[in-house]
């Protein structure tokens, strides 16, 4: 039986990891410039510092998920710290470009690790009525992090080398993996007779390193190219045989059973949609302040901290809200995804004369729109899944979102490169060149508008599936879990072998 206490011990402890990572997010992209400098590297290679981590992050997800349900979460996320904060030293400690590149997927490995786990921590120690608040608070440390990202970035790199925004993870993930290892423990006992999906994993992996990939390779070789389709191609065949697989196998890495669930199915869908439409807009607004409006890459990052700082602000009160709905989070998620949608709308009137306080009304309905949708959605979410899912749940839920993110960033890339020369776009990136010529600036802006219509659009379509899973014909919790501890029981008494 656990303590009361414990639950707000695992909330702080996750919490930490939490916020090395959202510290590591923002932090990385301020040094670019520096890094490629010190390191006699390129803009191609630079981008897949920050690539790496999170394709590294989102393809193993999903096996660490599963890794988790099978033999411990806690032990799970312990080796995530320890994994996470020595990729940061060995970061710091790179001597080449490939050197970083490697430190970061090693980084990306770790980080997996966490975030695979830690919202299974949470949703497992939370009774329904304080999960929403749990996520909450779990929350305001990404905001936070995005706030401390920008200004501890701007002050290291002012101070001392680009090295330290790496190392400075190395006392937080110290206290971060003894507290992991001295106060965590796991729930429940481990499952028995469950045998790990290989095959699967590998599909899984193949099929999701080949659309990353394809994205990635489309912004310079077009969407038409013979690589790019052949990846494409590659994607389709690897993700059909993954499901037909699943489907058949005794212990499937994801169990496909999760998507029965109307509200979790639903969920999943709303996160990932949210993904596609959001993440691309910071990335598209730095080039719009550096560019089209002239400022230095470190106060372009400080002049977008009404978002986060917002989402901040705001996400306790929004899980809060969640634990007292009667749709169990649909409805402040719903309500956040409008608003966002609302931000969305001002962004795609913007010029380049157009006055910062408009820029800053569309960041901060942005980032209040974010703190409502995100830690309800979360909590629905998770909240649909079976106890003993709850890992390949959360590592499902962050794939999604992440694969959502990487091709809003795909996006946000097409539109930068369809509108001004490459070696222009290198230069804006980077935060070496000022005012752009008027006529580029123009095609930028309009080019930039037209990702944000089609980001409503998907809002649109996030803020429907976020409205139907609560309605009268959604399945409850309930009835996927008798199927779900039905059919692990019949695994259990199986001891037929598995490829």
């Amino acid at each position: 039986m656990k303590k009361p206490a414990y639950k707000w011990i695992a909330l702080t402890v996750t919490t930490i990891g939490s916020l090395m990572a959202a510290i590591d997010t923002t932090i990385v992209i301020l040094a670019l410039p520096n890094m490629l400098q010190d390191l006699h590297s390129d803009l191609v290679r630079m981008t897949w510092v920050i690539m790496g981590y999170l394709m590294v992050n989102t393809v193993f997800q999903l096996t660490f998920g599963r890794f988790a349900d099978m033999f411990g979460r806690v032990r799970l996320y312990n080796l995530g710290f320890v994994i996470f904060t020595l990729g940061s030293v060995l970061c710091g400690f790179s001597a080449s470009d490939t050197m970083l590149i490697g430190a970061r997927v090693l980084q990306g490995a770790g980080g997996a690790m966490l975030s695979a786990n830690s919202m299974a921590i949470i949703t497992e120690v939370f009774p329904p009525e304080q999960r929403g608040q749990a996520m909450g608070i779990n929350s305001i440390t990404w905001g936070a992090g995005s706030v401390l990202g920008p200004v501890l970035g701007g002050f290291i790199l002012a101070v001392a080398s680009w090295r330290w925004i790496f190392l400075v993870n190395l006392p937080i993930g110290i206290i971060g993996t003894l507290a992991a290892y001295l106060l965590l423990h796991d729930i429940a006992p481990n499952p028995r007779g469950e045998r790990f999906d290989l095959l699967g994993a590998l599909l899984f992996c193949v099929g999701l390193i080949c659309l990353l990939l394809g994205l990635m390779s489309s912004i310079g070789a077009g969407w038409f190219s013979p690589m790019v389709l052949s990846l494409f191609a590659v994607t389709i065949i690897a993700f059909v045989a993954f499901i037909l697989w699943e489907r058949h196998t005794p212990n499937p890495i994801l169990d496909l059973h999760l998507f029965d669930n109307r509200v979790y199915a639903f969920s999943v869908a709303a996160a990932t949609l949210q993904s596609l439409a959001m993440f691309a807009v910071n990335f598209l607004l730095i080039f719009y302040l550096q560019g089209v409006r002239g400022y230095d890459a470190l106060s372009a990052a400080f002049l977008i901290l009404p978002l986060p700082l917002f989402t901040s602000l705001i996400s306790p009160f929004g899980g809060r809200w969640a634990d007292h709905d009667r749709f169990k989070g649909a409805t402040p998620a719903s309500v956040g995804l409008v608003i966002q949608a609302l931000a969305l709308v001002v962004l795609i009137f913007l010029t380049p004369t157009t006055t910062y306080i408009i820029l800053a009304l569309a960041l901060t309905l942005m980032g209040l729109g974010g703190a409502l949708f995100w830690s309800p959605n979360t909590s629905t979410t998770m909240g649909a899944a079976p106890r003993t899912r709850l890992g390949v749940a959360s590592a499902t839920l962050n794939t999604m979102r992440n694969v959502g993110m990487i091709c809003s960033f795909a996006l946000a890339l097409a539109v930068a490169a369809s509108s001004m020369p490459p070696q222009l776009v290198n230069a804006v990136f980077l935060g070496t060149v000022g005012h752009l010529q008027a006529s580029i600036s123009r095609a930028f802006t309009d080019g930039m508008s037209h990702a944000f219509l089609a980001s409503v659009l998907i809002c649109v379509l996030a803020i429907i599936f976020s409205v139907v899973r609560e309605s009268k014909h959604a399945q409850s919790t309930a009835t996927i879990a008798p199927q779900v501890r039905s059919a692990a029981s019949s695994v259990k008494q199986s001891d037929s072998p598995h490829d």
